[in-house]
């Protein structure tokens, strides 16, 4: 059985009545992958919005296995004292990753991020030192486009992500650095300039699908699906 974790910010928790990519992940993986694996995480619920607490079960389709360790507002600096019992607990074998936003946003800057993220994988390979990982860089959004700083933070962040992958990279504990989908647009991808709607949580799960194809074999091509 191979254990597939979500980790993320409010656009891998979702909202209440959203599917969310870790459904369209979930769905690729059952069409393609061809061997037992479930999501696995100390999680299960939406964020509401209306209560703005994570406290919603209003899946657009329920029937998956929504385990996640996601969470409106949390960035690598909230994930890395979390991961390390989050994986012990659940035998993760795998994370796909997609935090930073809200770190730069509002906790830390490039810099200070990446150690997060390095502190972040040492606690999950000391709870399993075989943990494969797949980082999404941060995807550009409206704050992004319109804060120059901002964006010129995004930007150095994720160029120091990609080192740290390479940097921490080992054969007994794979880190994939996933590429941002090359068609993402904030205006058709997203419902509010950040927060992917359908399509953009395709794109994401598409994203994670095809750099496990592409270096481990895990699943197959992605396809669109209702």
């Amino acid at each position: 059985m191979l254990r597939f974790m979500p980790v993320g910010d409010s656009m891998t928790i979702g909202s209440a009545g959203e599917h969310t990519w870790r459904y369209r992940m979930w769905r690729h993986l059952c069409a393609t992958h061809g061997g037992p694996f479930t999501l696995v995480g100390p999680r299960e619920t939406l964020h509401d919005k209306a209560a703005d607490a994570p406290t919603s079960y209003a899946y657009a389709e329920p029937a998956f296995p929504r385990a996640h360790l996601a969470g409106w507002g949390e960035g690598w600096l909230h994930m890395a004292p979390l991961i390390g019992e989050a994986v012990r607990a659940s035998q993760a074998d795998v994370l796909l990753v997609s935090l930073g936003l809200i770190d730069l946003g509002f906790y830390t800057n490039a810099e200070q991020t990446a150690e997060n993220v390095r502190a972040f994988t040492a606690e999950a390979r000391a709870a399993n030192p075989h943990v494969r990982m797949v980082w999404l860089p941060v995807i550009w959004n409206v704050r992004a486009a319109d804060d120059a700083p901002f964006g010129a933070q995004v930007t150095t962040f994720n160029e120091l992500l990609a080192k740290t992958a390479a940097d921490l990279d080992d054969p007994t504990s794979s880190i994939l650095l996933a590429s941002v989908p090359e068609t993402w647009d904030i205006h058709t991808d997203t419902y509010d300039g950040t927060h992917p709607n359908a399509v953009g949580e395709h794109k994401l799960a598409e994203a994670f699908a095809k750099a496990m194809h592409q270096a481990w074999g895990v699943g197959g091509e992605y396809e669109v699906t209702a």
